[in-house]
């Protein structure tokens, strides 16, 4: 497993990855700006509906206070078409009338004459309000469908991303040499194309939309509140900086548990799918409390991150909520004495209140959001990291081609020196020449450098110095691609998809017809199993399917015969199969190398009796070379290896 970085505060570079994340999204910059400018018009009109909701709220107080201002009874005294004595009753209740007692108030118009009480009664201008509701319901409206739309556009632009940033990863793997994935668990690189990828689409998704909406609605709303009433603005927006204050605070402490909680967490899917892909070894050892007691403690290490994480970003909105409640009451009472001094209106009041939501809500979904970006960001960074690892050289230079159809099958090895690291060679100063048609068998004890050295001859790794050259080619002037064409390999570790046994063995082969399929199959001596399945060829086989390791093999090695490439390279290809399973293959690939240049590793040295040269290996060089009869007469290192093979205990 690899180390574990402890320092992830230091380690990480959170702007730098939030500039990496905004250039990826640089091409969806007009969707994106379309998607802000929805938003902010969405906030906008919210925004502006507080004015006519003033406006409304005033209209309706209006028309439930009595009008029994100084003008209205002046106007009633001095109008002729009331009589002396209406005037004289209406004085006498005016007097008895207690402004603080609305009850009172209502009971005295009702006791007072028709035509006083008429002109003195609460009127309600519903013509008015009908207008106001009917723009305020248009406002919302609006604004509802644009915050829709704005929301629909940046899904899109998340899924858009995270298919190609999914595409993105599985390119660049194809770009990265092997040892990076010797250096890297499965299950951790698997983790950066899933789990980090969702979590930055859902950041983008949900979060990025709403924080251009919140950001309008906190700048709009405060502009407001100051254009309505200094004072009162000053009053909520000290209030809500506490907030801001302490929402700062947490983020920063927070920062590092997100980053933690993915790191750890990828590390927990290594576990799994080590475990997983082990878990007959696991079984036969019993290993499985070792197993459960790793995973226990890596689980409760992504279990404590996310506490931790969660607590601090959970902080965030019972905060605000707080504030923004405190915000309220703060206005209620300066309101309050404001209307009482006559400095505003109650509708003043009710656009306030408004204001206040429009003003700290959206500091919630700020701090929510932040949350959700520090996710997006710390996942985001893992991606990159990937995405930003070295990959192999570039051959975009690299202009010749061999025909795979045209290829004599000569190669030579000419003092080549390889190491996975520079102060470790293993492959020390190999050189061979192998002519067309020749099978080619490489021996040697465990670590002696015999797949390293197919690898090479593969390019899979880059030497560190001397050449290997194909027709007099050197690979270092072919392109990858190229020279993997004039290959076919199969290994000892079988690799069969989920998919149906004719497309398992035609794997990325056109043109194969079913003759050629069957008599494939049936010189390998795989077509009489084959067949015994529900639907023969065309039966879907899985991981679930009990198919012996030995079929299993002899599948991938049809399908490697049906690659008619100039050479073959078999890695103990036989070794999961039976010994009479293994003297047909062994037939039907003597015939079928014929005129092939092929190259066998084996340990079990009777398989490779009848090649036409043996290389024996050991630490890195050719220690001794010939066929089978010349190495047994030499009686040197080979003969040792082959014959410690029959020795019987006695």
């Amino acid at each position: 497993m690899p180390k574990r970085n402890e320092n992830f505060e230091k380690a990480k570079d959170f702007k730098g990855s939030l500039k990496k994340l905004l250039h990826y999204l640089n091409k969806f910059h007009k969707l994106i700006l379309i998607a802000f400018t929805l938003a902010a018009f969405s906030a906008i009109l919210s925004i502006v509906a507080p004015n006519k909701l003033s406006d409304l709220a005033d209209i309706i107080s209006d028309g439930l206070v009595p009008n029994i201002s100084d003008t209205t009874i002046n106007e009633i005294m001095t109008d002729e078409d009331i009589s002396i004595s209406d005037k004289k009753e209406f004085s006498n209740m005016i007097s008895n009338i207690d402004e603080t007692n609305a009850q009172n108030i209502y009971k005295l118009i009702d006791e007072m004459p028709e035509d006083i009480a008429n002109i003195i009664k609460p009127k309600m201008d519903f013509q008015s309000i009908k207008s106001i509701a009917i723009i305020l319901g248009i406002m919302y409206l609006i604004s509802a469908i644009f915050n829709f739309f704005g929301h629909f556009i940046m899904a899109t632009v998340a899924n858009n991303f995270a298919r190609g940033m999914r595409f993105g990863i599985i390119s660049k793997i194809n770009r990265l040499p092997l040892k990076y994935f010797d250096k890297n668990q499965t299950g951790d690189i698997l983790s950066r194309v899933t789990n980090d990828v969702d979590t930055v689409a859902q950041a983008m998704s949900q979060s990025l939309g709403s924080l251009v909406n919140a950001i309008t609605l906190v700048i709009g709303s405060a502009l407001m509140m100051f254009v309505t009433n200094i004072l009162m603005a000053i009053c909520a927006i000290i209030s809500s900086l506490i907030g801001f204050s302490l929402m700062g605070i947490i983020l920063k402490k927070s920062q590092k548990y997100f980053i933690e909680r993915q790191v750890e967490l990828g590390n927990m899917n290594g576990h799994i799918e080590e475990i997983y892909s082990g878990h007959n070894v696991v079984k036969v050892y019993n290993g499985k409390k070792d197993a459960i007691e790793k995973f226990d403690n890596l689980n409760s290490k992504v279990f404590n991150a996310i506490r931790k994480s969660q607590f601090l970003s959970g902080l965030m909105q019972p905060i605000m909520m707080f504030i923004g409640n405190f915000s309220y009451v703060v206005v209620c009472i300066i309101g309050a004495i404001l209307v009482m001094n006559n400095h505003i209106t109650f509708g003043v009041i009710v656009a306030f209140m408004v204001y206040i939501r429009l003003f700290t809500n959206p500091l919630s979904q700020i701090a929510q959001s932040m949350t959700s970006m520090q996710s997006a960001v710390a996942a985001s960074e893992r991606i990159f990291e990937f995405i930003d690892d070295e990959e192999m050289s570039s051959e975009k230079n690299l202009t010749k081609y061999l025909d795979r159809n045209k290829v004599k099958g000569n190669i030579t090895f000419d003092h080549v020196k390889f190491g996975y690291d520079s102060d470790r060679i293993i492959i020390k100063n190999f050189s061979a020449k192998v002519k067309p048609g020749e099978k080619i068998a490489i021996v040697g004890p465990t670590g002696a450098g015999k797949t390293t050295m197919v690898n090479l001859l593969m390019k899979f790794y880059e030497i560190n110095s001397g050449d290997i050259k194909i027709d007099g080619v050197s690979i270092n002037e072919l392109r990858r691609e190229n020279v993997h064409d004039l290959f076919t390999m199969v290994l000892q570790d079988t690799w069969l998809f989920n998919g149906t046994v004719r497309e398992n063995i035609v794997y990325n082969k056109e043109d194969v017809s079913d003759y050629e399929l069957k008599q494939v199959c049936k010189v390998v001596g795989v077509d009489h199993f084959i067949k015994s399945l529900p639907k023969s060829y065309d039966t879907i086989i899985s991981d679930d399917d009990s198919i012996s390791s030995g079929q299993k093999q002899l599948m991938t090695i049809a399908r490697g015969m049906l690659d008619n490439a100039p050479f073959l390279i078999l890695d103990e290809a036989t070794s999961n199969v039976d010994t009479r399973t293994e003297e047909l293959v062994q037939k039907a690939m003597d015939k079928l190398m014929e005129g092939r240049t092929s190259f066998i590793i084996a340990h079990r040295l009777s398989t490779i009796k009848n090649a036409d040269l043996i290389l024996v290996m050991n630490e890195g060089n050719i220690i001794e070379q010939g066929n089978h009869e010349q190495l047994m007469q030499q009686n040197g290192f080979y003969a040792s290896l082959y014959n410690s093979q029959f020795e019987k205990i006695n």
